[in-house]
């Protein structure tokens, strides 16, 4: 496994990669690995010849109030874990290395990054369109991986792709989840046992509200019941549950084929996210 800390260097194995015919596998991420981004990687592992992960704590989709500087980093801990997954090559840039220029273009995330996570966020998304969109020029892969448990930012992505016809492949690769159920996510060890006992009521919550949709059709319907089974099982605040059209992020209609069940919570002062995407036909 080799790691390079420069475009000119990344750009060399890329181009080495692509006149051997080689197909490329990229799975962006910020570092500080866990069992989520280990399965993004060994998913692409799978898909492809040569497999890239940026480790790169991206400033421009951090807020005013978020702080960038205390985010955890461990590249030599990332580089062991990321090789037991077969990856290839680890793109490590420092930030002057990936914005040493600023020309006043910026990109704009739109309607999709209001809502959901992106209401308290201002600007967020619009910095992971940036970072994104350079990593698929430096890396020019045939395939990016998304992990399904940021269902927001894939579908931000995936517009993205669609709508200035890059010329990859977004893959989703499901959300792990604990044996009860649980999203796996690094925030659940701040979570007490008893919150911990309560979370699993998160995922319950969207799979009846998924139910309820699918026998009754009724948005409103299927959201309450799965409110009231996130009040009656645990002590947490709801900050948003939504029921909206995917990748759009648009309203529920007659016409909708593919949904996207999604929600926050506060469960003591740990902030969980979770959701589910399922389709219909016919």
């Amino acid at each position: 496994m080799k790691v390079v800390k420069t475009i000119v260097e990344l750009k060399e194995q890329v181009k080495r990669a692509k006149s051997e015919g080689k197909s490329i596998g990229l799975v962006p991420t910020m570092g500080y690995l866990h069992e989520g981004h280990l399965t993004l990687a060994d998913t692409a592992r799978q898909d492809n010849d040569l497999v890239i992960m940026s480790i790169f704590v991206n400033p421009t989709q951090f807020g005013p109030n978020e702080d960038f500087e205390s985010y955890p980093r461990d590249l030599e801990r990332d580089c062991k874990l990321a090789e037991t997954v077969g990856v290839d090559i680890i793109f490590a840039p420092s930030v002057e290395e990936m914005y040493p220029t600023d020309g006043g273009i910026y990109i704009r995330a739109g309607r999709q990054a209001e809502i959901l996570c992106g209401a308290s966020r201002p600007g967020h998304f619009d910095g992971v369109l940036q970072v994104v969109a350079k990593l698929f020029h430096l890396s020019e892969p045939n395939r990016a991986y998304f992990g399904q448990k940021d269902a927001q930012q894939v579908a931000i992505i995936q517009t993205m792709v669609r709508d200035y016809n890059f010329p990859l492949e977004i893959r989703t690769v499901p959300i792990v989840r604990e044996v009860d159920g649980l999203a796996k996510s690094s925030r659940n060890v701040y979570l007490t046992e008893q919150e911990r006992k309560e979370a699993p009521a998160i995922f319950e919550s969207l799979q009846i509200a998924k139910e309820e949709y699918l026998a009754s059709r009724k948005v409103e319907k299927a959201k309450e019941l799965a409110k009231k089974h996130i009040e009656d099982k645990t002590t947490g605040k709801i900050d948003y549950f939504e029921f909206l059209s995917y990748p759009d992020l648009k309203p529920i209609t007659n016409e909708t084929r593919d949904f996207l069940l999604a929600t926050a919570v506060y469960i003591g002062k740990t902030r969980l996210i979770d959701n589910i995407i399922f389709h219909t036909k016919g």
